[in-house]
């Protein structure tokens, strides 16, 4: 085998195992999508959604493929209605932290919507 064939294995080699060890640290994550809304119909009585309230905007958020690990917040104004169009399914919290013994278990490819008088989800991490 010539030198510069023998170089230029040795160059791909090397190359490869860098790729994939740069690989390996990215992750996994939840495929699909969670969305959420915010403002709005927030812990108000049923029929009441359309209120408006001075200084209150109702807004949405998208999340798109979440890590798997760790803990996930929600917008600061908490949500009130989730849709979780994951493969995996999520618990909802209503912390910041996702501490506390009360959660919401929302399945994958399906939605909730909090309670009259509930508070609002404010954090959400994925059960993997």
């Amino acid at each position: 085998m010539s030198l510069h064939r023998r170089l230029t294995i040795a160059t791909g080699a090397a190359l490869l195992s860098l790729a994939v060890a740069g690989c390996s640290g990215l992750g996994r994550t939840a495929v699909g999508t969670i969305t959420y809304e915010t403002g709005h119909g927030a812990g108000q009585e049923p029929g009441h959604e359309t209120r408006e309230e001075p200084g209150v905007e109702a807004a949405a958020g998208l999340v798109t493929s979440p890590a798997v690990k760790g803990c996930h917040k929600l917008a600061p104004e908490g949500a009130h209605k989730v849709e979780n169009g994951t493969l995996v399914d999520i618990r909802l919290y209503p912390t910041p932290d996702c501490r506390g013994r009360e959660f919401t278990y929302l399945p994958s490819n399906s939605g909730d919507e909090i309670a009259p008088g509930a508070p609002v989800w404010r954090s959400y991490d994925v059960i993997h």
